[in-house]
């Protein structure tokens, strides 16, 4: 069995929504690892004295016990096209660090910039990102994520975003599109105009 992460926002030396990852990670740690300790991630984490100005990613490497801890500079990627890729039967609802599948779709982008993944006709996610679609009056997040992220998350608690069934289909219906994980903030969330997406 291939470890789980958990990729974090590190600003300014703070870890950005760090109660929405330890939920995630106990959730895990609960279907996976039921009998053992709980890691504790705010007792886990120390931050170096040189990491405590800019933006970096913190991942950790973990099972029933965290094997390795991570920072490293961020940088945001330039989104302006998006393709939709298929695959019937992908699961990826826990963050492994195996994410073969997921690059093997991404190297189906062509000439785009990221992918949208359409699994049993329903959207999902992107290849790093949960994906939100505005229709002119708010913004929708699909019901059937690969992966319920923590950004997603939290803007759903916020209320900024609702979460509906979104299939294939219904794209063309939406003006734009957008893409959050816990490294992209929602006022800095790269958008791609709906013609930006290439449905074949």
């Amino acid at each position: 069995m291939y470890p789980l992460v958990e990729s974090m926002k590190l600003k300014d030396g703070i870890i950005q929504n760090l109660e929405f990852h330890q939920i995630r990670l106990n959730r895990s740690m609960d279907e996976l690892f039921p009998e053992a300790e709980k890691i504790d991630l705010i007792h886990q984490i120390s931050i170096p004295q040189n990491f405590t100005g800019g933006i970096f990613k913190v991942r950790v490497v973990y099972s029933q016990t965290i094997d390795q801890i991570e920072i490293e500079p961020y940088q945001y990627r330039s989104i302006q096209s998006l393709k939709v890729v298929y695959h019937e039967s992908i699961d990826y609802h826990l963050k492994y660090t195996d994410r073969q599948i997921l690059q093997e779709l991404y190297a189906q982008r062509a000439d785009c910039d990221d992918i949208i993944i359409v699994k049993n006709g329903l959207v999902t996610d992107s290849f790093a990102a949960n994906l939100l679609f505005f229709d002119g009056r708010g913004w929708f997040t699909p019901s059937t994520p690969l992966l319920r992220g923590t950004k997603r998350q939290l803007l759903l608690d916020q209320g900024i975003v609702v979460e509906k069934e979104i299939r294939e289909e219904d794209i063309k219906s939406y003006q734009k599109v957008a893409l959050i994980n816990a490294m992209i903030d929602f006022e800095e969330m790269p958008v791609v105009d709906i013609d930006g997406i290439i449905l074949f």
